[in-house]
């Protein structure tokens, strides 16, 4: 199977490295985690107006219509360069309501992530252990709506945005960020982030599907959508992967030791070499899960492949490209331990290598051959 990227994507490709490049520095990363939100906003802004955050989204909204092939060379460009912006959970909130909303919904949300003024997110998780696909959450109608209970877990930037979509017992929800019932609660991640804790008492919430008072949610969209998030997040750390082993590629040509370049040493060569087969190994398994959702066929046990190598081989990968900076690999101004941090959390959000594998025995031994 090939998965060379085609001429569009390869000119995503480009545009995204050379914004993240000029934008995300060592300084503006440092500023954006130590502001209130954790997000830089004029690199968000710049994202918006270059088209990129509706490279995934269809044309009726505005968007480049490229899928999620698109927004997964998006979001590896954004992991070479570790930059501070929350484009998984907006773009794959977007995503759902382009796939599952109804056209009320779409014409309220998808514009205005193109333009960048409105940055939904996602609240996919809850305290463990937990499946993400069994949501505790409740859903519950009330007379011709629906309102939301529960407590949802790391709401990633969650500070300023809005809407948020809910996994529930029934489904999919959008909910206000300041609706009657909520309550938030801050938490700062590995990474960083600013997420916070969502906290819903009979929060008001609109299911995700036509809107029509009374109507269910859209049947199957929880478990699409977790399949765009895990196939997202498996897109963010090869990127996070591959930055971290080229920072570490250039640090051991630079530093020498006994009068030799670290890189002349045939164990940091080992070193080396086997990020680059576990980044290579992750890359197929990730192009191999979008190009079966893309396609509309199948994904399930590619996608939990695709997951499992992010956060098993991703994490191998920032451990090691840290231990080849030896002592200021531990520094954590230092930017090859951002990496490390990245890399770290990627590899437990929506569950960790271990509940992956689980995951992908389950659907293995359920399959039909």
């Amino acid at each position: 199977m090939d998965f060379t990227l085609g001429e569009e994507l390869e000119a995503v490709r480009e545009l995204a490295r050379r914004i993240f490049t000029d934008h995300a520095t060592r300084e503006r990363i440092r500023a954006a985690e130590r502001s209130e939100t954790g997000i830089d906003h004029a690199l968000w802004s710049e994202l918006a107006n270059t088209g990129l955050l509706g490279v995934a989204l269809p044309e009726d909204a505005g968007g480049a219509g490229l899928g999620l092939g698109g927004l997964c060379v998006l979001l590896e460009e954004q992991g070479r360069a570790v930059a501070p912006v929350p484009l998984w959970p907006a773009l794959v909130t977007a995503l759902a309501v382009a796939r599952y909303g109804g056209p009320e919904q779409r014409a309220a949300l998808l514009p205005g992530v193109v333009d960048g003024t409105i940055r939904p997110t996602a609240a996919l998780e809850e305290f463990a252990p937990h499946d993400p696909a069994s949501p505790a959450c409740q859903a519950r109608r009330d007379g011709d709506g629906w309102v939301l209970t529960g407590t949802k877990a790391v709401v990633p930037s969650a500070h300023g945005a809005g809407p948020v979509l809910v996994s529930a017992d029934a489904g999919l929800f959008l909910v206000e960020a300041d609706a009657p019932g909520i309550t938030w609660e801050d938490v700062e991640t590995t990474s960083r982030d600013k997420a916070r804790t969502l906290h819903l008492d009979r929060a008001p919430a609109q299911p995700l599907t036509e809107g029509t008072p009374g109507r269910p949610p859209a049947e199957g969209a929880l478990d699409g959508v977790l399949d765009l998030a895990r196939t997202a997040l498996a897109a963010v750390q090869v990127g996070v992967a591959e930055g971290a082993m080229r920072r570490a590629a250039d640090h051991v040509t630079r530093r020498e030791q006994f009068g030799r370049p670290l890189g002349t040493f045939q164990a940091v060569q080992h070193q080396l070499a086997d990020c680059y087969i576990e980044i290579e190994a992750m890359r197929v398994c990730l192009w191999h899960a979008i190009s079966l959702l893309d396609a509309g066929e199948p994904a399930a046990s590619a996608v939990l492949v695709a997951k499992w190598w992010a956060g098993e081989a991703g994490l191998n990968v920032v451990h090691r490209t840290q231990h080849l900076h030896g002592g200021i690999g531990v520094d954590v101004d230092y930017p090859i331990h951002r990496y490390f941090l990245w890399g770290k959390q990627i590899s437990g959000t929506l569950g960790g290598a271990s509940a992956d594998l689980e995951r992908l025995g389950s659907a293995l031994a359920g399959a039909s051959w």
